[in-house]
């Protein structure tokens, strides 16, 4: 029996380093290293699109989030406007628009998003697939060399370990193992091979993993914006049905004075005429009224500036605002053939109407023309006053006198018909330095 040598000290060093290299080749490693293959390449490509896909997934949301603020902010204008005193349907139109324009918004940045998960579900199964593909191809490859290993093993030559005990040199131990192994270039390949598929399955488990998460996180986020889309969308919906229900009350009572008035000027003659008298009685209580106010200024009772804002003097559906209007009934000014200088605000008859702010009542009485028609005139400054019309006069006389310091939301007076109307209304007017302006630039 052939005794072995026992090697050299200084060659077990070497030995042992490639004792630890080769199970590498063949067995589980730590993280693996870049390869040059093809496959492993597209993994490494692929993982940094997906990193990609992910910052992008996330500036999507962020965006979609961003849009259902903005209609949030569009919609809360709009029922704040629309649960005003006195609504100004044009100002709620446009809110409206606003916020129709935003949810329409929000709602192709939400499909983007769905999108999106269709698309994460479908790189997810190819994903899987093409994992499952790589798993088998290493396997099988695995399953090659452990047989030629295995054959090569069986062959009788002398044993592996026998051969590296006797070896007097490193140079000897490289010979024995490859000699052993019969590891030819092919075997050699497929080795690399095995390390490149391992390398390359576990960049895929990496983006199989991301995506999967990716797609978790896309799809709750996609779930969340659809609830809120979905209660914005009724929202908006709640506020046009509230508008269209306003604009038929407004334009069924616009319709009843128009009929109204059509039967008190049948003849466009006369009507003109009518027109003419108004304005004439309109210019002289205003000379009135401008000398009343000089009057009690100077006498102290009225101060020159106000400061502060003013308030709706009574609630109500407006018929007309500030400005060119349709109605025939109302005279000229400017560019316009019919001006109303003032709101119209419609209620039930005997509504209490309000002092709009503090100030002192420079005028009650007739109209002047219509000796029936009764106003109240408030000076909240020197430049500053308020006119309120068509008050009631026969059940409900107007509670404030000449002189009277009256103080903002205090009832001065009720709704009534007297005058010219066509029906319960406050006409609301608001003088500034000598001309009326719209009401509601000062509320």
């Amino acid at each position: 029996m052939r005794r072995l040598r026992t090697p050299r000290r200084g060659s077990l060093r070497p030995l042992l380093a490639l004792l630890l290299v080769v199970p590498l080749l063949f067995g589980s490693a730590g993280a693996p290293t870049r390869s040059s293959g093809d496959d492993l390449a597209d993994a490494y490509a692929r993982q940094k699109q997906i990193e990609r896909q992910i910052a992008e997934g996330k500036a999507a949301i962020a965006e979609l989030k961003a849009a259902q603020a903005r209609t949030a902010t569009a919609i809360a204008a709009t029922d704040e406007a629309l649960k005003g005193i006195n609504a100004d349907l044009g100002a709620v139109k446009v809110r409206i628009s606003d916020a129709t324009t935003a949810l329409a918004e929000a709602t192709a940045r939400y499909e983007a998003v769905v999108a999106r998960v269709d698309a994460l579900e479908a790189e997810l199964v190819r994903l899987g697939d093409e994992q499952a593909s790589k798993g088998r191809e290493l396997r099988e490859r695995q399953d090659l060399l452990a047989r030629r290993l295995d054959a090569a093993y069986r062959t009788g030559r002398t044993s592996l370990l026998e051969q590296l005990l006797t070896a007097g040199s490193l140079d000897d131990v490289l010979v024995a193992v490859t000699y052993y192994l019969a590891i030819g270039e092919q075997d050699r390949a497929l080795a690399r091979q095995i390390v490149e598929d391992r390398e390359t399955l576990a960049a895929l488990e990496w983006s199989v993993r991301m995506t999967r998460d990716d797609l978790v996180e896309t799809r709750r986020e996609a779930l969340v914006q659809k609830n809120e889309l979905e209660r914005q969308r009724t929202s908006l919906l709640a506020a046009q049905a509230k508008l269209e229900k306003l604009e038929r009350q407004t334009e069924a009572l616009r319709a009843e004075q128009a009929a109204q008035y059509q039967k008190l000027a049948s003849d466009s003659a006369k009507a003109a005429e009518l027109l003419k008298k108004e304005q004439q009685a309109l210019d002289s209580i205003k000379a009135t009224i401008d000398r009343l106010v000089r009057e009690q200024h100077s006498g102290g009772k009225i101060p020159s500036e106000y400061n502060g804002t003013l308030r709706w003097p009574m609630a109500g559906i407006v018929t007309q605002e500030f400005g060119c209007t349709g109605f025939s009934w109302e005279p000229p000014l400017g560019n316009c053939a019919h001006f109303h200088r003032g709101i119209d605000i419609a209620a039930a008859m005997y509504t209490p109407v309000k002092a709009a702010g503090p100030g002192v009542v420079v005028y009650v009485g007739p109209y002047g023309f219509y000796p029936q028609a009764w106003i109240v005139v408030i000076a909240h400054s020197e430049r500053l006053l308020t006119w309120y019309g068509h008050l009631d006069n026969y059940r409900h006389r107007p509670v404030v006198r000449r002189g009277d310091s009256v103080s903002a939301g205090q009832v001065i007076a009720y709704e009534g018909m007297t005058g010219r109307t066509t029906g319960p209304h406050l006409h609301w007017m608001v003088e500034l330095d000598g001309s009326f302006t719209n009401p509601r630039l000062f509320l």
